[in-house]
């Protein structure tokens, strides 16, 4: 890495890896030269790259300043700086011969070769502050001789062009990647002479999916690779096409975890992205920060979390390394967006988001040792729903990578003394059920944890029944929240937790739910309504919710028989009775009876509903009546609630016979 500090005495050196400045020597006291390590550039490479290369902005300009004889390119690597490179040293010659020259070899001793050489390529010498204004113009006259020119290649870092500008005396020119698309193009017709073909297998793209496989700032690397795809897939028929993303991915996830597999900072970053791609840029880099903190910390004795936290360590000897988040999205294949707007946060993602997915495919296959530590990790998720149901999809994908083997470590998950875990763990519970086998491992864990004594299992099973949380069918759902109701108790404070799960599943269900669906979820509720305990209080809190939400389908049961009407009855009875939910079911009549007066008359339905709250004669109800006649006049209902008045108290109590 190069720390450019302009009228510092840092650019004396380099500073590199561990920040340990390294003073260039001068020419003449310099230790003796290494081997010249230099050989020339393939022809096919060079055709190649000459065939497929689209003109970066700028390039005109850099053609002039190459003139020069020695110039410097700064870029970004990934960004087809070196493609540049070769092709402003070829350019103007019809079969050009070029050298590569190794970065490390000491240009203070290095000459040109007497002739046949059109350009030399220098690839990122480690120090360029090593040299000297002298050391480049000493090769100025034997390469304006011989007729070649010198083009060093130098990893971009801030403020680094115009330093070396400073410092060198010769121009220095910035590479800017090419258009993703413009390369895509070039690199298909390539792959694919014919026109016909080639618009065959757009076609067969799509708009939607050409977007995904090219957002803007793709890299080159990765635009070549999506038109090699392309050809390949498409070429027998055109419809292998819609496989390009997850083939792509597919080839880009085991290069990561490879790449990053001796730099902790990049395998977090890696994780995180994998599973918080797509969300705010610090959401991130905290969680890649958290688990570097927690595999330093000698959490989990598997080779891999040692390995992790032993780079973490050697890392932490001295002065850590600061990579720019820049250069970390860029080494993952992946990029910041800016969403613009004040107070909006950027995000930060793969360009290919499939590669999140792919990623943890290769872990379940290849780097299992990893996977204690990374539940650990994903159970101390943050609190925002987002979060959460990331690190749930992350844990299922494990669950079915491994074919339900790391549900063995859900049961920690669940337990694990941070709010989020247990909703964590029941994400991977609904979800894991896309895959045979951890499905059945999920269902006998929903089995056994259903009558847990820990209400953080049951708690996760009733979160697990919701119906955005995974496979699980209504009737399956339903049974379980059936028998988490029959295993609470009065005197059991953990058990309010559980019942405010249920509560909350019952009425997510309900709006999700089909009419069958909703009809049982009624059924079950009228039966634990007329119970004491939890499960009662829990009916008379969720019937107020629900019948509140979708009044018109309430409608059409009190209508679709008795049976039906009773329970209606029977629930709205119970509510009203409850001191705690009678404001609501009191708003909900009034909601109801509103819509009647808006009407020429009272829909049958309304009518049939208090008919039978009449018939029922229970003071929730009476005390509901009394409130309309005493209201204002405006208040909806007052007519029909005077005339049900009228009834009430025309039938006198019965009389003791006794």
């Amino acid at each position: 890495m190069v720390v450019v500090a302009p009228n510092g005495t840092v650019n004396t050196g380099v500073v590199t890896g561990g920040q340990r400045q390294t003073l260039s020597a001068a020419a003449e006291g310099g230790s003796a030269a290494g081997p010249m390590r230099e050989g020339p550039v393939r022809a096919k490479d060079l055709e190649a790259a000459r065939r497929r290369f689209v003109p970066p902005p700028g390039f005109a300009d850099a053609l002039v300043a190459l003139d020069s004889g020695i110039s410097v390119l700064v870029g970004a690597p990934g960004t087809g700086r070196e493609t540049h490179a070769l092709n402003l040293l070829a350019h103007g010659w019809e079969d050009p011969v070029l050298v590569q020259v190794d970065g490390a070899v000491d240009l203070t001793r290095w000459g040109p070769r007497p002739q046949g050489v059109h350009g030399y390529l220098v690839m990122e010498p480690p120090d360029p502050f090593a040299l000297r204004p002298w050391d480049l113009s000493r090769l100025e006259a034997p390469l304006a001789e011989v007729g070649a020119r010198l083009l060093i290649v130098v990893a971009d870092a801030p403020g680094l062009a115009p330093a070396l500008a400073d410092h060198l005396g010769t121009p220095v020119l910035c590479h800017l990647p090419p258009d993703p698309r413009k390369v895509f193009a070039a690199h298909l017709a390539d792959a694919c002479p014919d026109e016909k073909v080639r618009v065959r297998l757009l076609q067969s793209l799509g708009t939607g999916l050409f977007g995904e496989l090219l957002p803007a700032e793709l890299p080159p690397r990765l635009a070549a690779q999506a038109a090699e795809a392309v050809a390949r897939l498409g070429t027998a028929g055109g419809a292998a096409c819609a496989e390009v993303l997850p083939a792509l991915a597919r080839a880009e996830a085991p290069e990561l975890v490879a790449r990053a597999q001796e730099d902790p900072v990049l395998l977090s970053h890696l994780f995180s992205l994998s599973v918080y791609g797509g969300l705010d840029r610090g959401v991130v880099v905290e969680r890649a920060a958290d688990l570097l903190g927690l595999a330093g910390s000698g959490w989990g004795q598997e080779p891999a979390a040692q390995s992790l936290r032993h780079q973490a360590g050697r890392q932490q000897l001295g002065v850590p390394r600061q990579r720019p988040l820049s250069a970390t999205l860029r080494a993952l294949g992946a990029h910041r967006l800016s969403q613009g707007g004040t107070g909006v946060t950027d995000t930060v993602s793969f360009f290919w988001p499939a590669v999140g997915d792919a990623v943890w495919d290769v872990l379940c296959r290849e780097h299992t040792d990893l996977l204690p530590l990374l539940h650990a990790w994903l159970t101390r998720t943050g609190d925002d729903p987002d979060q959460i149901k990331r690190a749930g999809q992350a844990v299922a994908a494990m669950a079915v990578g491994t074919g339900g083997r790391t549900m063995d470590h859900l049961r920690n998950v669940a337990l694990a003394p941070w709010p989020p875990a247990v909703e964590v763990a029941a994400r991977c519970l609904g979800t894991a059920f896309q895959e045979p086998t951890a499905g059945a491992k999920a269902e006998e864990l929903l089995e056994l944890w259903s009558v847990a004594p820990e209400a953080a299992l049951r708690t996760a099973v009733a979160y697990a029944c919701r119906s955005d949380r995974g496979e699980l069918t209504a009737g399956r759902a339903l049974q379980l929240l059936r028998r988490l109701m029959g295993t609470m108790h009065n005197d059991v404070d953990d058990d309010m937790a559980v019942a405010a799960a249920v509560a909350e599943v019952l009425v997510q269900r309900f709006a999700a739910g089909n009419a069958p669906e909703k009809r049982s979820i009624l059924d079950g509720m009228r039966d634990w309504a007329g119970s004491d305990g939890v499960a009662g209080q829990l009916a008379v809190l969720v019937f107020p919710v629900v019948a509140g939400a979708d009044l018109a389908w309430c409608g059409s049961e009190v209508l679709s028989g008795p049976q039906a009407a009773s329970s209606i009855v029977q629930l709205t009875s119970h509510a009203l009775n409850e001191s705690a939910t009678y404001p609501l079911m009191r708003d909900v009549l009034l909601a109801w009876a509103c819509e009647a007066d808006g009407a020429s008359q009272p829909g049958p339905a309304l009518k049939e509903l208090l008919g039978g709250l009449a018939e029922a004669r229970q003071p929730g109800f009476l005390r509901w009546l009394l409130a309309v006649e005493r209201g204002p006049d405006a208040m909806p209902g007052k007519e029909l609630a005077a005339t049900l008045l009228t009834v009430w108290r025309s039938k006198a109590p019965a009389s003791n016979t006794d």
